[in-house]
């Protein structure tokens, strides 16, 4: 499956499991639900998938970790934030870079 389909696939989910919760829950909240729709639709999901920096020949656990990683191709950062800035997104990129991913979505899902 290409980036573009688990994305499409992704961005469903999301508006599904905003419609049944609603804005204000905790982001542990929605990425549970999440991982359960994207778990139950038959993609492979990894949570908290965790992304070590390498540093020269030494490999760093500085504590990043992916908040979804779907067919370990897409990197899914999910928020509960008024509004997303700058850190979000370079975040997102970060975990993309670290693990050589095409595609990453930052999904806030308390609008």
């Amino acid at each position: 499956m290409s980036e573009n389909a688990i994305s499409n696939v992704v961005i469903g989910a999301a508006i599904e499991v905003h419609k049944v919760l609603g804005p204000g829950l905790l982001e542990s909240a929605y990425k549970e639900c999440l991982y359960y729709k994207l778990f139950k639709s038959g993609l492979n999901v990894v949570k908290e998938k965790a992304m070590p920096l390498m540093f020269e020949e030494v490999i760093l656990e500085c504590g990043y970790r992916i908040d979804l990683l779907v067919e370990n191709k897409v990197v899914i950062e999910v928020k509960s934030v008024e509004a997303l800035n700058d850190i979000h997104l370079a975040q997102t990129l970060t975990y993309m870079k670290l693990g050589d991913y095409k595609l990453g979505l930052l999904v806030n899902l308390t609008l």
